[in-house]
C-alpha cells in the first residue's frame, strides 16, 4: 500500500510541470514531508467547465483534493480514511472505483513516498518497522496514478455551494519492483510523462488502453534510504524525516 508521501513542490513549478492551465491561488498547500490519509493534497486532472457541452475542449487543472476516495454513493464520507489505495489488478472492476477509473483519473505529484520493512531482532524476536523513503534517483517528481471522485453532503441543501460537495481522491497501487522492492511487496504506481495526455483525458474510457498505461516503473530509476521513525507520527513535518538513518 501506500501510506504516505512527501509533496513539497510549489503550485507554480507544477503548472509548468504538468502544463497546468488553470489552478487556484486558494488552494495553495503547505509543503509536507509526511502526507497522510485525508490531508488535502494536489491533484492534477482534465474537466469540461460547468454546463459545457459534450464537445467542449477540456482544460488541465492543478485541484486540492481530499486523500481518501468517498464514493458518490456512500452514506458516510468516513469511509474515504478505508480507501486511500486502489489495487491495479481490480481497479477497473470494484464499485467504489470503477466509474472513477471510466471518467475521473488524475496524477498525484510526490517527491517520493515512505514504507516500512519489517526486521525481526535476532536475540529478542521481537518485530520493529524500519521506515524508508523511496524516491527517483533522478529527483524528478513522481506522478502517482490516482482516481478523484465527488460526493454529494445532503446535509447542504444549496447544490451550487462549493460546501455541497466534497472532491476526494485515491492511489492506485501495483506490484513493488526497483528499491522499493525490497521494502515492500506493493507501491504506488507512477506514470511516464508520454502517458499523461491518454490517462488525465475524461473522455477517454478505454478501459483496456488505460490498463496498458499502468505498467511497473522501470528497473534502476527508485533509490531507498532508511529514515527516522518519526515519520511514524502523523503530526511529524519537516525536511528533517528525510535524512537517512
Amino acid at each position: 500500500m501506500c501510506g504516505r508521501y512527501v509533496s513539497t513542490r510549489s503550485p507554480q513549478e507544477l503548472t509548468k510541470l504538468f502544463d497546468v492551465a488553470e489552478w487556484r491561488p486558494e488552494e495553495t498547500l503547505e509543503q509536507s514531508w509526511n502526507v497522510a490519509p485525508t490531508d488535502p493534497v494536489y491533484a492534477v486532472l482534465e474537466r469540461a467547465r460547468k454546463g459545457a457541452e459534450e464537445d467542449t475542449p477540456v482544460r488541465r487543472e492543478l485541484r486540492t483534493l481530499r486523500w481518501g476516495l468517498v464514493p458518490s454513493w456512500a452514506k458516510d464520507p468516513k469511509i474515504g480514511s478505508r480507501m486511500i489505495n486502489a489495487r491495479v489488478e481490480t481497479v477497473h472492476e470494484k464499485s467504489a472505483y470503477r466509474t472513477a477509473f471510466a471518467r475521473r483519473r488524475c496524477l498525484l505529484p510526490a517527491d517520493g513516498f515512505y514504507e516500512w520493512e519489517r526486521l525481526k531482532d535476532e536475540k529478542t524476536g521481537k518485530v520493529r518497522k524500519q521506515p524508508y523513503f523511496i524516491h527517483p534517483a533522478d529527483g524528478e517528481v513522481m506522478a502517482l496514478a490516482g482516481l478523484y471522485e465527488y460526493w454529494r453532503n445532503p446535509e447542504v441543501k444549496d447544490g451550487d455551494d462549493p460546501a455541497a460537495w466534497l472532491l476526494t481522491c485515491t492511489i492506485i497501487t501495483t506490484e513493488a519492483t526497483d528499491a522499493a522492492g525490497r521494502v515492500h511487496p506493493r507501491m504506488p504506481l507512477a506514470l511516464t510523462p508520454d502517458h499523461y495526455e491518454a490517462w488525465l483525458d475524461p473522455h477517454h474510457d478505454d478501459t483496456e488502453h488505460l490498463r496498458d498505461l499502468l505498467t511497473q516503473p522501470a528497473e534502476g530509476r527508485l533509490a531507498a534510504r532508511p529514515v527516522s521513525t518519526a515519520v511514524n507520527n502523523t503530526r511529524s513535518n519537516g525536511p528533517q524525516l528525510l535524512e537517512a538513518v
